[in-house]
C-alpha cells in the first residue's frame, strides 16, 4: 500500500529492473509508435464533419449542421493554435521553460475556446444549442479514442517483444 523509502526498496526496484542495450532501445523505439497530435486533429476534422453531416439528416436543419459544424470548429481551432503554439517550443533549452511554455499554449487554448463558445450565438443566426453540444463533445472525445487505441496497440506491440 505504502512505497518503502531506504536501501531495502531499492534493492527490490533494482532487482525488477532490467537495463537495455542501445540495440535493444533502438529495436524498442522502432516497435513503438507516437500518436502525432496532427492526426488526431485529422480525426477530429473529420469526426466534426460527420457529427455535421448526421445533425443535418437527423433533423433536416441547415442551421442544425451548422451549429454542429461549429462546435467541432470550437475544438479544432483552438487546437491548431496550441500545436502551432507548441511546435515553438520543441527548441526550447530548460524543461521548466518547455513546461511553461505548454501552460501558456494550454490557457490560451481554453481561453479561444470560451471565446468562441460565446461568440456563437452572434455568429450563427438561430443557432442550434443542442447540436453545437454535440459537435463539440464528439470531436472533444476523439482525444479519449485516439489515447484507447494507442494503448491497444502499445499492449500488442509489447506482446510481440515479449515472445
Amino acid at each position: 500500500m505504502f512505497k518503502s523509502w531506504g536501501p531495502i526498496a531499492d534493492d527490490a526496484e533494482e532487482e525488477d529492473f532490467k537495463r537495455l542495450s542501445a540495440e535493444e532501445v533502438k529495436s524498442l523505439q522502432k516497435n513503438l509508435s507516437r500518436v502525432s497530435p496532427w492526426r488526431v486533429l485529422g480525426a477530429q476534422v473529420l469526426v466534426g464533419v460527420l457529427v455535421s453531416l448526421l445533425a443535418w439528416w437527423v433533423t433536416g436543419l441547415t442551421v442544425a449542421a451548422w451549429s454542429a459544424a461549429y462546435g467541432a470548429l470550437a475544438v479544432v481551432v483552438p487546437a491548431i493554435v496550441f500545436l502551432r503554439g507548441l511546435r515553438r517550443q520543441q527548441g526550447a533549452q530548460h524543461a521548466g521553460a518547455a513546461l511553461g511554455g505548454f501552460f501558456v499554449w494550454e490557457m490560451v487554448k481554453v481561453v479561444l475556446t470560451v471565446a468562441m463558445l460565446f461568440a456563437a450565438p452572434g455568429l450563427i443566426p438561430d443557432l442550434n444549442w443542442l447540436a453545437l453540444l454535440a459537435g463539440f463533445v464528439v470531436t472533444m472525445k476523439v482525444y479519449w479514442v485516439a489515447m484507447w487505441l494507442h494503448s491497444v496497440r502499445k499492449k500488442s506491440v509489447a506482446k510481440l517483444l515479449m515472445n
